[in-house]
């Protein structure tokens, strides 16, 4: 076989296992809280570890592998993704789950980073169409059979198994990486960007953290605006840092090419969207509808499998259609399934979201390929490591703050809710303590500890007040989907994809007469 189909099968099997564990991982979130007794702010973080420092280091990953050679730091983030899975299933508490997680992404970040560039170097032409939709199609296929596995796994075997199962995948990859995959490196690169990494990853953080805690501190408390506010001048020193730099790992003069603005605007919005409210979802169907983690992941295969399908089909029409027609509309179909599981009451059952998981599907699986593509397509070979590291930041960026935004818009509703619903009972005093119980997935034991009497009331009231705060946060997600498909639209342009390797480029339109 040929090196650059070596090549795209060992990136498909890292990016299998990555996006596989992200999905196992939701399901599994319930019975995590309950062997490991975590809060709704562990499960959040559980997530979020993984995302802030994938999308922290990413830019450096992406930086280095330029400088010491892609394969080598690939493998690399291969073997330490493959150790910390071991660390994860063998956690005693949520505080080492959460630090094994946040070690995941050290070398989740090796491994997104390099995984497009290898990519581009090998495949030019109309190959890379069919490279980037086969790489898609992979992505569909993680996110399809995720939730089914780690529903069977976590039935059967307990959560640990789900973290195991990354052992085999990655000592296959590493082993296809060392022996097949050729080594290529940016021959211009300079040194590490320690001022970008610094200024970039501690904003980063405070600004997940501050977005986490709002609630629970206040959102006016010094705290949070001390953390908010830091993370803004971070920023801004950030952005003044890559600046001065000659070889920036952060290039802010790649986002005056209006296509890869808008696909990373498109990659951001995707993930702070619809991947964001896998986790709400999920517990909407195992802590209230009391479905198995097994019988959640059946219930997901709609929207999975369409992804599959979809970016399969996407991949093969980046070749003949505007890239930014596949970016605007699948990201608009996202938006719209996202309203179409809208209507939720305290009787509703997971067929009321079927509908939207058949839309937002089909849209996922669009998107996916031409993101790719808009990011690798509009620059040189030489600078597809920082091209792919920035796409792959923006989508991990948009996971951490899409789950840190929701959560807090989440946990907010439905302790405003149940206060109004347990207002005048005896519950009344304990409205805020029930509705951190509920957003961590303890509806059902806060119903169990209520007197006999009290309990239909407050089973109804819960059931009403999570339906109500998910309705909500579907509202916002689809809103962010929907306005970036209008901007992918407008921004993305043909005539920005370099000649190796681009889509059809789009007709400029003729000039005015005079």
């Amino acid at each position: 076989m040929d090196r650059k189909w070596w090549t795209l099968l060992a990136v498909c099997l890292a990016t299998f296992m990555l996006l596989l564990d992200i999905t196992i991982v939701n399901v599994a979130l319930p019975d995590m809280a309950s062997d490991l007794g975590a809060t709704f702010s562990d499960l959040q973080w559980v997530i979020d570890a993984y995302a802030l420092t994938l999308a922290a280091l990413l830019l450096t990953a992406g930086s280095l592998a330029d400088l010491l050679g892609r394969r080598r730091i690939f493998a690399l983030g291969l073997a330490s993704f493959t150790i910390a899975s071991v660390l994860c299933a063998l956690a005693p508490s949520a505080l080492v789950l959460i630090l094994a997680r946040g070690a995941q992404g050290i070398g989740g970040a090796a491994m997104f980073a390099t995984s497009l560039a290898l990519l581009a170097q090998e495949f030019r032409g109309p190959e890379r169409g069919t490279a980037f939709g086969i790489w898609g199609a992979t992505t569909g296929a993680a996110v399809a059979i995720g939730p089914l596995v780690g529903g069977a796994l976590t039935s059967g075997l307990g959560w640990p198994s789900i973290f195991y199962l990354n052992v085999p995948i990655g000592i296959a990859t590493i082993a296809i990486t060392l022996r097949r995959l050729p080594e290529s490196r940016d021959e211009r690169a300079g040194a590490i960007d320690w001022g970008g990494l610094v200024t970039f990853s501690a904003a980063l953080f405070m600004l997940v953290f501050a977005l986490i805690r709002g609630n629970g501190e206040g959102w006016g408390s010094p705290l949070i605006v001390a953390l908010l506010a830091a993370s803004a001048l971070l920023l801004a020193l950030f952005i003044a840092v890559e600046r001065r730099q000659p070889r920036p790992m952060f290039d802010l003069s790649l986002f005056r090419n209006r296509t890869f603005l808008g696909g990373s605007i498109a990659a951001f919005a995707l993930s702070a969207s619809m991947f964001a409210m896998f986790l709400y979802l999920t517990l909407y169907l195992q802590t209230i509808l009391l479905y198995s983690p097994l019988q959640t992941g059946l219930r997901f295969l709609p929207v999975t499998l369409l992804s599959f399908v979809a970016a399969a089909v996407s991949g093969k029409l980046t070749a003949r259609l505007p890239a930014r027609a596949l970016l605007g509309c699948g990201l608009v179909l996202v938006g719209v399934g996202q309203l179409l599981m809208r209507g939720l009451d305290a009787g509703s059952d997971w067929t009321a979201l079927l509908p939207g998981f058949i839309v937002a599907g089909i849209g996922i699986g669009t998107i996916n390929p031409s993101i790719a593509n808009a990011a690798i397509g509009v620059v040189e070979a030489a600078r597809s490591g920082m091209a792919s590291g920035i796409s792959s930041t923006f989508r991990q960026v948009g996971i951490a703050t899409g789950i840190a935004a929701l959560g807090a818009v989440f946990q907010s509703h439905v302790t405003q809710r149940l206060t109004s619903a347990l207002a005048g009972t005896p519950g009344a005093g304990r409205a805020d303590g029930l509705a951190h119980a509920v957003s961590a997935g303890g509806a059902q034991k806060a119903i169990a500890a209520a007197p006999g009497a009290a309990r239909p009331r407050l089973e109804h009231a819960i059931h009403a007040a999570f339906a109500a705060a998910l309705d909500d946060i579907l509202l916002v997600a689809a809103v962010v989907a929907i306005v970036a498909g209008v901007l992918a639209f407008a921004l993305v342009r043909g005539s920005d994809f370099v000649a190796q390797g681009a889509p059809r480029a789009e007709p400029e339109p003729a000039p005015a007469p005079a």
